[in-house]
C-alpha cells in the first residue's frame, strides 16, 4: 500500500491535509473489510488500481445535511410564508 499526503490552503485560509493510500485489486479483495474500516476510522479515501491505473476511489461517507443547514441559515435575510402566491408586480424582481 502507498500512502500519500496532499498539502494546500483553502479558499479560508486553512490549512488542509489530504492523506490517501493507493492499492492494487489483488490486495483490496482479500482484505475488503479491513480497508473499508480503515477508511472510515482514518477518515482518508482510498485508490484502488488495476494495472497501476487507478480505477476506484472509496472516500469516507460525510454527511453534509448540516453543513447545508448552516449555510443556508447564514444566507436567509427575511423568511416571509414560502406558501404565499406572488403577485404579479413581484414577477419582474424575479432573476
Amino acid at each position: 500500500m502507498q500512502v500519500t499526503a496532499k498539502t494546500f490552503s483553502s479558499d479560508y485560509g486553512n490549512i488542509v491535509t489530504i492523506m490517501s493510500a493507493t492499492i492494487s485489486k489483488s490486495q483490496f479483495k482479500p482484505k475488503a473489510l479491513e480497508y473499508l474500516r480503515m477508511v472510515e476510522e482514518k477518515k482518508e479515501k482510498l485508490v484502488i488500481t488495476h494495472k497501476g491505473k487507478p480505477v476506484v476511489q472509496v472516500v469516507p461517507y460525510e454527511d453534509e445535511s448540516e453543513k447545508m443547514r448552516k449555510k443556508l441559515g447564514e444566507e436567509i435575510l427575511e423568511y416571509v410564508d414560502p406558501l404565499e402566491p406572488v403577485g404579479l408586480e413581484d414577477w419582474d424582481l424575479l432573476p
